[in-house]
This record gives structure tokens, C-alpha cells and sequence, in this order.
């Protein structure tokens, strides 16, 4: 009978030697004062195993700064809701292409400033009326045009010769909502600011960029002209833009006064030989509204999912 158990007693502790220690085990069942199980769940899995939300005996690691790089959504709401806003100039915005660089951590340096209007002039002064024509985001910057900006636009049709015969054929374009800045701003002419961050650009809300500008830009003076504007439009107009909607018959200044700037405009002519332009906010699957212009009135309004 002895020599029957030591055969298999024999099998497992050869096998016992080829399997992982597992010394920790042990500490992942959770005792209560009693020295007895309270209820409380077990993990079977030893720590190693463990998600990468915990660190080795179960423990959280420290949650990480919320939101510590620009999100897309958040990009996309700089680009609707201070792109295209007006501003009061408090200082003067230097010229040319190379700007001026406004370190998001450090004191704005005066002696600096002085010195690059000194060289390339003021593009804008102090008390004028000033727009923000255009955002870009490079991975530490965000460079924003003023009335145009100073760096000069080249569009690719420039670099097309004429004697290529038959014009241009005619085809569907895609383009952002930056492309066209408003009238009366040539690129170039304006000036340009790059907020400089440290590390990667953070999250931001728009009042956030707002606030960074605030050395340069004063945008609480121009609301009062916004709302006086607001009031003489016709009550369904007002009402709509106050709730953050397009509705038929807006023309594109007040759609972009009631949803801000689009994510993208697909611009076509129709059958009837109308020139038509499609302003779509959001990304499918995602709620996407697609604002369809006729000319420079809205003609159809559509969301997805409905």
C-alpha cells in the first residue's frame, strides 16, 4: 500500500518544481478581523496579472492629470468658438511672418516685444478692432493669425500655369473651416502670435485661450457689439442663435454666430446650376449636422443619428 502512494506523491512533486512561485498569492485574500472571509470578493489572479490600473498589492496607481494633452473635441471647440472672435487690442501685435512668441509660463517680456515692433512694425495697434482669422496647432504651439495674420498664403491653384488649356474642371471640394478668413483680411497683413507651452499643448476650454491672449487681446469689450447685433435680428433668428442652432433662411455670419465655425465645408453646384456649400459639424458615427447652404442662405438642415 506504501509503495501505491509514494508513485503518485513522486508524480507531484516533480511537477510541483516546474510551476511559478507564487509567494504573493497568499496576499491577495483579503482577511477580516475575525481571521475569516467577510463577504468580500477574491482575485484568483496573482498581481502580476493584474490590469495596469493597479500597481503590485492591489493598489491604484495615482490617476493621471486629467486631461493633460488637447483633445480633438476640444480642439474642435477652440477652433468654433474663438476662431473668428473679435477682440480690443491692448498692445501692439508685431508684423511679418516670424511674429511674436508668447510663453504660456513666463511672464509676457516687454523688452522683447519692443524690440521686434522696433524691427518689423506694428501690424495692429493699441485700441484698434482686431479678429482672430485662423488657429494651427503644432505639438508644443498654437499659432494664431490676427486680421490675416503675418505669414503670407499660397494657394495651390497659384503654382498652376494658365496654358494648360480647358480651365479648371469642375469638381467637388473639401475644405476645413479655416480656409477662407473673412473680408477685408488679406494674409499677411495682420499679425501673428505663437503660444508657446512648455510641454504639450494642455486641454483648453475656449475661455482658457481667451485668457492666454489676454496680454495681447481684450475680447469682454467686444461682446456688448456682438449682442447689440444679436438684437436686431428677427425674433426667430435671435432665439435660435441664443440656443446654438441653425434654422432655414440664416445666412452664413449668423450661422456661424449661432454654431461657430464648421468642421468642414464641402462646396459643389447642384444639377440646376446653383452653387452650393455644405457646413458639417461633428464626425459620424458621432452626431454630425450638415448646414446646406444655397447660395448664402441655408436651404436644408439634417442631423445624424436623428
Amino acid at each position: 500500500m506504501s509503495n501505491w502512494l509514494a508513485i503518485p506523491l513522486l508524480v507531484f512533486l516533480f511537477a510541483a518544481a516546474d510551476l511559478p512561485k507564487l509567494p504573493f498569492v497568499q496576499s491577495e485574500f483579503p482577511k477580516s478581523s475575525h481571521g475569516a472571509f467577510s463577504g468580500e470578493n477574491i482575485s484568483v489572479l496573482p498581481v502580476m496579472l493584474a490590469s495596469d490600473d493597479q500597481q503590485a498589492g492591489g493598489a491604484p496607481k495615482p490617476a493621471a492629470p486629467k486631461s493633460a494633452t488637447l483633445t480633438e473635441p476640444s480642439k474642435l471647440a477652440l477652433i468654433r468658438y474663438v476662431s473668428g472672435e473679435f477682440a480690443k487690442v491692448r498692445r501692439p501685435i508685431p508684423g511679418g511672418k516670424e511674429g511674436f512668441i508668447l510663453y504660456t509660463d513666463k511672464p509676457l517680456n516687454q523688452d522683447y516685444l519692443d524690440r521686434t515692433i522696433a524691427t518689423h512694425g506694428a501690424a495692429i495697434n493699441s485700441g484698434d478692432n482686431a479678429q482672430i482669422t485662423k488657429l494651427e496647432f503644432r505639438e508644443h504651439t498654437i499659432i494664431v493669425d490676427i486680421n490675416g495674420g503675418g505669414r503670407p498664403k499660397h494657394n495651390w491653384r497659384d503654382h498652376i500655369q494658365v496654358g494648360m488649356g480647358g480651365g479648371y474642371p469642375e469638381a467637388t471640394t473639401t475644405t476645413t473651416g479655416q480656409d477662407q478668413g473673412p473680408p477685408g483680411f488679406q494674409p499677411g497683413n495682420g499679425g501673428t502670435l505663437y503660444l508657446q507651452f512648455p510641454k504639450n499643448i494642455p486641454d483648453l476650454s475656449p475661455d482658457d485661450l481667451k485668457n492666454l491672449l489676454a496680454p495681447f487681446l481684450d475680447f469682454a469689450k467686444e461682446r456688448s457689439a456682438a449682442v447689440h447685433w444679436i438684437d436686431t435680428l428677427p425674433p426667430e433668428m435671435k432665439k435660435a442663435i441664443t440656443e446654438r442652432h441653425a434654422v432655414l433662411g440664416m445666412d452664413k455670419e449668423e450661422v456661424v454666430a449661432a454654431m461657430g465655425k464648421p468642421d468642414r465645408k464641402v462646396r459643389e453646384r447642384d444639377s440646376e446650376g446653383y452653387d452650393t456649400e455644405d457646413w458639417i459639424y461633428g464626425h459620424p458615427p458621432d452626431k454630425t449636422v450638415f448646414v446646406h447652404f444655397r447660395g448664402d442662405k441655408v436651404n436644408s438642415i439634417k442631423q445624424y443619428p436623428q
